[in-house]
């Protein structure tokens, strides 16, 4: 170890970075996982985890991501809750921590994911928490036999809509074009729900309200039509933006596509030595819990064999 805090260091728990935690650890090093929240990521907000293979008891996303936190500790690996600021590179990794502390390892696997992608719409940073969500399962409950509206085309905005249906009869899903983009089966099930109403070629333009939402401004883009409709709360699923600034703004810059991700390898292997991204970070990623396990184990794999090659264990 050389007296480095961790051979491994993996800054980001969700499913990318806890299986990769499981992998590293069982592959006999003493990995590191930095998270600024509770692990899980993502992962958190899926109401029913359906399509993960062998999980055929459905668990909630909530459930499966405290089942791999535990597998994780359970061959080693360690965790510290904290906010990562900066990473250098000076033969070995220094990884800096809000509160000033640096961790030093071999190597790092970034796995930050990516966060909810506004409208920018007025209105809706005024009302964030007071009836503009961007996790159905965290705050569908409050509007509990409410009106609800819903933005989005993918299947994040689908799965979202149907949890929300469970709660009330009252919800209208708008997207700006004029199909889903969502998996034909969500598609479907969104479709053939009672619950929902199907707005295609509608965008919101405002979020109106006092001390909480009151009220959408819509817009056709098929047509001139704008109008007022009285709504509790907005639901805001319109794509994702990556947590990338880490490695894009200190003196380590890895290479990004256009949309600001992290182009890698098959192997997760970014443009700098001993720098591996997995996940949701990563370019191209089909960003589903299953290959975001799968970058985590590859970039695990990937990071020992680069700490054995570079000689730093025997």
């Amino acid at each position: 170890m050389s007296g480095l805090d961790a051979d491994l260091i993996i800054i980001g728990a969700g499913p990318a970075g806890l299986t990769a935690a499981q992998y590293g650890a069982r592959a006999n090093l003493k990995v590191l996982v930095v998270e600024q929240l509770g692990p899980g990521g993502q992962a958190l907000v899926i109401d029913v985890l359906e399509n993960y293979p062998g999980n055929v008891e459905q668990k909630s996303g909530y459930e499966f991501a405290l089942a791999m936190h535990r597998q994780a500790k359970t061959f080693g690996a360690s965790f510290l809750t904290g906010s990562v600021v900066s990473i250098k590179k000076d033969g070995h990794f220094f990884v800096g921590l809000a509160d000033g502390k640096t961790l030093t390892a071999y190597a790092v696997i970034f796995a930050t994911g990516s966060k909810p992608r506004q409208l920018g719409v007025p209105g809706e940073k005024e009302f964030a928490g007071k009836g503009v969500s961007y996790c159905a399962t965290c705050d569908g409950n409050f509007f509990k036999g409410k009106k609800m509206f819903v933005v989005g085309g993918g299947d994040a905005a689908c799965d979202e809509a149907r949890y929300l249906s469970r709660l009330t009869d009252k919800i209208v899903l708008i997207h700006r074009r004029d199909s889903f983009r969502a998996q034909k089966a969500l598609v479907e099930r969104t479709m053939n729900n009672p619950n929902i109403t199907v707005r295609f070629n509608t965008v919101i333009k405002e979020i109106k309200g006092e001390q909480k939402v009151k009220s959408v401004i819509l817009a056709e883009t098929t047509s001139a039509k704008v109008y007022e409709e009285e709504t509790d709360a907005v639901f805001i699923f319109a794509g994702t933006v990556p947590q990338s600034s880490l490695v894009a703004d200190n003196e380590i810059k890895a290479e990004l596509d256009e949309n600001g991700y992290v182009i890698t390898d098959q192997n997760m292997t970014t443009n700098i030595h001993g720098l591996f991204a997995a996940g949701d970070i990563r370019s191209g990623a089909f960003r589903q819990v299953v290959t975001a396990a799968g970058d985590g184990a590859m970039a695990a794999h990937s990071a020992a064999e680069y700490i054995d090659s570079a000689g730093y264990r025997t």
